[in-house]
């Protein structure tokens, strides 16, 4: 299961790739680009096929995959495209701009990259990771609408006979614990609530809301019991409690003073409709757009769980190696088929919203680079019309590939760290 598991996770990287690269390769082609390959992976070609114009293949390293389109980047000032310079940062710019044009046959100086309208070029460059981010909408709906989540809900599985705040570390009642407003109204476990001082609801995160705001307060509970509707009074009373994200997510170690019901909410799966789908996944962006601005942070925790023996952090930054491992160990859960395979889904829908995100950053080699330079090319050519200047041209990108390599060293640097650390100490959800 372990083995079918890392399986179902590589084929689903594996389309995640294919399906990203499809995006360029289809708006390149539309705007008459020449697109001599069409690889996924790195490496030494497996597998490959010419159709056309377009080379497909498969690499033997699935770590990313590529459309090689010729006229990346514009000649230089002399309109000549071959290296001719021994300094190490102008043969950086000018290799870079040299391999835009290896393939270049008669009849393609149309054909070019650079020549397209800057608004083309970003659509070509966007056309990728907006591909990564339909699939993840695509599967996160599925999963949601379709199999359900795991999620808290409005059902009582116990409940506390006394007051604890939550800043302790106990479970038990001792002598002078006040008795729990859940207990003293006669709540029992399997009883569900249906209405929190007349107000009806069916979500956890909204009665959990209700209870807080209440200290102090009596107040009315309604649950559903064997069948028939009860009405309860309970007396909320202050306690600490853990805090909660604006996302109604729980702050490990924060708390806050709030009202206190006393009870432990049952978990189960629950079909989610469209709008909350929508809910749902926009606060995921959120998390996710707020896990990549925090990544530099968790570099000396990695360190210290890659090298030092120290506990591999739950929210720590993984790669490939340990992505799969997480997808093989979604298969040896005790837990229902269709909910391994939701899992499963939800890993790889995951992986592409991360695709997405991490592409759209602005910098070079990633696609957010080139739509950076063609959206800076459109702005100054537009200043110079309204100033009526001379138009200054393409914006050549390819000055900016010493900054690209340094960004792909980092970006490379970090992954073996990743790497490290997943094969090490890495990230358990059992």
């Amino acid at each position: 299961m372990m083995i079918l598991g890392i399986v179902v996770f590589a084929v689903g990287l594996l389309f995640s790739i294919a399906w990203h690269e499809l995006g360029h390769l289809s708006t390149a082609k539309l705007f008459g680009i020449r697109v001599p390959q069409y690889m996924v992976g790195f490496g030494p070609t497996l597998w490959s096929r010419r159709k056309g114009e377009t080379e497909y293949g498969v690499k033997a390293i699935p770590l990313g995959g590529y459309i090689r389109m010729i006229g990346m980047f514009p000649p230089g000032p002399d309109g000549r495209i071959e290296a001719r310079s021994t300094s190490p940062w102008r043969g950086m710019i000018e290799d870079a701009r040299s391999a835009a044009f290896e393939e270049l046959r008669p009849g393609d100086e149309t054909r070019l990259f650079y020549t397209r309208k800057p608004w083309k070029r970003v659509i070509v460059m966007f056309a990728g990771p907006f591909m990564n981010l339909i699939l993840a909408v695509v599967l996160f709906l599925t999963v949601l609408m379709g199999f359900g989540i795991s999620q808290q809900t409005t059902t009582v599985s116990s409940v506390s006979q006394c007051v604890i705040s939550q800043t302790e570390n106990r479970d038990d009642c001792r002598e002078g614990d006040p008795a729990s407003p859940a207990a003293a109204a006669g709540l029992k476990a399997g009883d569900r609530i249906v209405a929190f001082d007349g107000v009806r609801t069916d979500d956890w995160n909204e009665l959990s809301d209700l209870i807080r705001a209440h200290p102090g307060e009596t107040v009315s509970v309604v649950v559903d019991r064997d069948g028939g509707e009860r009405t309860l009074e309970a007396t909320i009373v202050t306690n600490q409690v853990a805090k909660k994200d604006s996302h109604g997510q729980i702050v490990q170690g924060e708390y806050v003073t709030a009202g206190f019901l006393g009870f432990s909410a049952a978990t189960g799966v629950v079909k989610q409709d469209f709008g909350d789908s929508v809910v749902w996944m926009t606060d995921r962006v959120g998390e996710a757009a707020d896990a990549l601005a925090a990544l530099p942070g968790k570099i000396p925790a990695l360190w210290n769980a890659a090298f030092d023996g120290a506990e591999r952090e739950p929210d720590s930054p993984m790669g490939v190696v340990g992505a799969a491992r997480v997808g093989g160990e979604i298969f040896t859960l005790d837990i229902p088929p269709t909910q391994q395979l939701a899992m499963a889904l939800m890993l790889v829908a995951g992986f592409n919203l991360s695709l997405f995100l991490f592409n759209m950053l602005p910098l070079l080699p990633l696609d957010g680079g080139h739509i950076a330079g063609a959206l800076w090319e459109s702005l100054r050519r537009n200043v110079a019309r309204v100033l009526r200047r001379p138009d200054p041209g393409p914006f050549d990108v390819a000055k900016l590939m010493p900054v690209a390599y340094v960004v792909a060293g980092i970006f490379v640097c970090f992954t073996l760290l990743v790497l490290v650390a997943d094969v090490v100490n890495p990230v358990r959800i059992s």
